[in-house]
Formats: structure tokens, C-alpha cells, sequence
């Protein structure tokens, strides 16, 4: 047969078979595959290192924000050390985690990003180099053999056309010896085409027979092409596998922190921590800071001073948690030598503020102090769950009859009184989101803003106003004033 060869034309595919003309195109296609299979495992591990790089960065935030939180709350001794031991497991996972994303990308990432460069060659026309060479290897493997099935294509086709023809003929020659219309001219040309149409059997019959003969003469010789061909892809497509397991086992490694010497000690060291805190022991120190155990000074007989004008409440010497010693007294002969024998008076308090005053112990509280004491009823409330509570029982001299209390001090003025002038109300807006854990505490989201009303206390903690006329309290490191 004459004619250019086409293996899109003129054949059709029977079946889903690789020894099909055009069905190599598939092991063609694998190879353009390879390469974005590359690219989806790069995406892969560039989104698993970003995800390492924002669990560390929540471990760093959520470690920062619970030291405080401990830090600034009720809990003492060995124990608060072994609750700051999981904040401390935290940063150091948090550096590990940093150092599995730095692996990931440095190591990992641009080993596969350097394997495809190299094993995938792009053409200035489009598409791979690679691509290209199986496309035509597998052209010219199949050509000599599509063309044979071309050829025996149209034999077959033209064979069946002969036999149909010779069937309508023969029924016609049959019908016409039945009609007596017809006369023997006419019946002898029917007779003349059944034998035409049997001799064009018989020819197509016999090439539609040598083309098949001829084609299978040719299908070893293009089985053996094919199969040279795709083991050249097979083998390009191994060495892909072969690399994306060794890649995996390197991406799991790094991921196995288990196998980290130092991720085994962060774990044993916080055993450690844990196992380290002793309740009997907290007790002893609680007792000596907050107890029975602390030191106390005892009332002593005090002469009458002028200097001696001023007497504090039970709630202002709550105030200074830190341990403010009173200074300021004027004493002489005994009261001298009473007070190198006794201790420092420490004055704790919710209070920011640090008082300094003069303070007589036998004085009672019908002066100002009276008046200091109702001001810091209003001011006292539960900062939080964390907040670091003041021990002992309420109690005031005015309970008792105190036959030293001076009452020329009524009309001087209370240097302990903070309420003389207003805060001034400030804008803030919120750095962070916070969630109120008591029912006196506000709640907001990060960038509301809000009114403080009141400064910051020595826990940290501030009083606000929002916007919706809710009052109550915040960490004061959670905002920041708007300019």
C-alpha cells in the first residue's frame, strides 16, 4: 500500500492493552508524572517544616506565658520548681522541633529539589528531554508493525464488504427466479453479479489472509522493540523509587525524635524535677514564711511622742507584700533598745504601692486610719486564681480598748491615703487574646481596646473598663497604651 504512515488514523483501538497502537503513552506519561511527583513531595515537607516552626513557636509562647503565671500565682517550694520544669521541657522541645524544620529544609527539601533539576531536563520547546526520547523510542518500535495493522485493517474491511455483497446478490438472484415479470436478459445479468461478488470474495478473502500473515511476521521483531524501549523507562522510573525511598527514610529520621540523645534527657530530667518535689518540705518552709515559724514583734511598753501621730489599720499593714520595713520612728532610752531586739515589721498587701510611715503598735484607729481602711476595702478583690494571697486573719485594734491610742492625730492629714487623687484613664489596646478565668476578670480579643482605670498592681494585674461598660481586670503585659 502507498500513503504516508498516521498511527492516530484509520485504527482503532480494540482493547486496553499495551501492545495497542498508542497505549505506550501511558509509560510516557510516568515520566512527566516523576517530575511533578517531585514537586508534591517538596510541597509535602516545606508544609511539615512549617509546621514544626509553629509548634515550637506556641511551645516558646505557651512556656513563657505559664512561667509567669506560676511565677506571679500561690504555689510554693519544691513543687512550683517542678510545675516550671514542664515550662523549661517546653523551650527545650521547642528548640528540637526548630532544628527537625531547618533539617527538613536544608536537608531534605534541596536534596529532592537538586535530584529533579538533574534528572529532568526541560526543552526550550516544552515539556522534558526525557519525555521526549521515550515518546519517540516508542514511535519507532511501533511504526513498522502499526502500518502491517493498517494495511490488514483495510483488507479485513474490504473482505467483509465482498462477502455482504455476495449475499445481497445471491438473495436477489433467488427472488427473481420467482418473478415472472422479469425476463431471461435480466435474470442472466443477477447471474452474472453472484459470480462477480463470489470472485471478489475469493481475492479479498485471500489478501485479507497475506496481510495477516504478514503482520505476524512482524510482531516478534516489534515486541522486542516495545519491550526495549519501556525497560529504558523502567529504569529511569527505578531510579525515582529507589531515590524517593531513600529520601523518606532520611525525612523519618529526622522527624523520630526518640532516637535524639537530648530529647531521652529533656524527658529523664524532667522525671527528675518531679520526683525531686517534697511535700513535707514545702510544708516546713511555708510554715517558717507564713507560719508559726516567722519572727513577730511582740507589743512593748512605748512612751507617749508627738512624733508618734499615725497608726495603720490591719489592712494597710498588709500592704508591700515584699516586706517593707516602717521607718521614721523617733524613739528614745528603752524604745531604742526594744526595737534592736526585734525584727523588721513586715507589712504585706495586695497594694502596688510601698508604705513608709511612722507606726506605734499601741496606738488605736479612731484617727484617719479609719478612713485609709474603708478606701482599701473598696480596692481589694480577687486579682485571679494565681494571685498571691495574704495569710492570716483580718483583725483591727478597735476591736479592743487601747488606753495608749493617741487621738491628737485625728485632724493631720493620712500620708497613706492613694485615693486623694483619681487615676487618670488611659486607651489600651490588647497585644493578645485573653480569656477571663474568674468572674472579676475582663476578656478580649487581640486588638480591642479598652479603658484602664486603675494602674498596674504588684501581681501584674490592671483595672479596666470595656467598651461595652463591663469593669474588671487584666494582665497589664497584655496591652499596650494606643498613642
Amino acid at each position: 500500500m502507498s500513503g504516508s504512515y498516521d498511527d492516530s488514523v484509520g485504527v482503532e483501538v480494540s482493547s486496553d492493552s499495551f501492545w495497542e497502537v498508542g497505549n505506550y503513552k501511558r509509560t510516557v506519561k510516568r515520566i512527566d508524572d516523576g517530575h511533578r511527583l517531585c514537586s508534591d513531595l517538596m510541597n509535602c515537607i516545606h508544609e511539615r517544616a512549617r509546621i514544626e516552626k509553629v509548634y515550637a513557636q506556641q511551645l516558646t509562647e505557651w512556656a513563657k506565658r505559664w512561667r509567669q503565671l506560676v511565677e506571679k500565682g500561690p504555689q510554693y517550694g519544691t513543687v512550683e520548681k517542678a510545675w516550671h520544669a514542664f515550662m523549661s521541657e517546653a523551650e527545650k522541645v521547642s528548640e528540637l522541633h526548630l532544628e527537625v524544620k531547618a533539617s527538613l529544609m536544608n536537608e531534605d527539601f534541596e536534596k529532592i529539589k537538586n535530584w529533579q533539576k538533574d534528572s529532568f531536563h526541560k526543552q526550550m520547546i516544552g515539556g522534558f528531554k526525557e519525555t521526549k526520547e521515550a515518546e519517540d523510542g516508542f514511535r519507532k518500535a511501533q511504526k513498522p508493525w502499526a502500518k502491517k495493522l493498517k494495511e490488514m485493517e483495510t483488507a479485513k474491511k474490504a473482505y467483509h464488504a465482498a462477502c455482504k455483497e455476495e449475499k445481497l446478490a445471491v438473495s436477489r438472484e433467488a427472488n427473481s427466479k420467482a418473478d415472472p415479470a422479469l425476463n431471461p436478459e435480466q435474470l442472466k445479468k443477477l447471474q452474472d453479479k453472484v459470480d462477480k461478488s463470489k470472485q471478489d470474495v475469493l481475492k479479498t478473502k485471500e489478501k485479507y489472509e497475506k496481510s495477516l500473515k504478514d503482520l505476524d511476521s512482524t510482531t516478534p521483531q516489534y515486541m522486542e522493540n516495545m519491550e526495549q524501549v519501556f525497560e529504558q523507562c523502567q529504569q529511569f522510573e527505578e531510579k525515582r523509587l529507589r531515590f524517593f525511598r531513600e529520601v523518606l527514610l532520611e525525612v523519618q529520621k529526622h522527624l523520630d525524635l526518640s532516637t535524639v540523645a537530648s530529647y531521652k534527657n529533656i524527658y529523664r530530667e524532667l522525671e527528675q524535677n518531679i520526683k525531686a518535689a517534697d511535700a513535707i518540705e514545702d510544708l516546713r518552709w511555708f510554715r517558717a514564711n507564713h507560719g508559726p515559724g516567722m519572727s513577730m514583734n511582740w507589743p512593748q511598753f512605748e512612751d507617749w511622742s508627738a512624733d508618734l501621730n499615725r497608726t495603720l489599720t490591719r489592712r494597710e499593714k498588709k500592704k508591700a507584700a515584699d516586706g517593707v520595713t516602717l521607718t521614721g520612728i523617733n524613739q528614745t532610752g528603752d524604745q531604742v533598745s526594744q526595737q534592736k531586739n526585734s525584727s523588721n515589721l513586715s507589712v504585706p498587701s495586695n497594694s502596688v504601692q510601698s508604705v513608709q510611715s511612722s507606726y506605734n503598735p499601741f496606738e488605736d484607729e479612731e484617727d484617719t486610719g479609719s478612713t485609709v481602711s474603708e478606701k482599701e476595702d473598696n480596692k481589694i478583690k480577687n486579682v485571679s486564681s494565681y494571685e498571691k494571697t495574704s495569710y492570716g486573719a483580718e483583725w483591727s485594734d478597735e476591736e479592743t480598748n487601747n488606753p495608749f491610742s493617741s487621738t491628737d492625730a485625728q485632724a493631720e492629714s493620712n500620708p497613706f491615703d492613694e485615693d486623694a487623687s483619681p487615676t487618670m484613664e488611659v486607651r489600651v489596646r490588647a497585644l493578645y487574646d485573653y480569656e477571663g478565668q474568674e468572674h472579676d476578670e475582663l476578656s478580649f480579643k487581640t486588638g480591642e481596646e479598652l479603658t484602664k482605670i486603675e494602674d498596674e498592681d504588684e501581681q501584674g494585674w490592671c483595672k479596666g473598663r470595656l467598651d461595652n461598660g463591663q469593669v474588671g481586670l487584666y494582665p497589664a503585659n497584655y496591652v499596650e497604651p494606643i498613642q
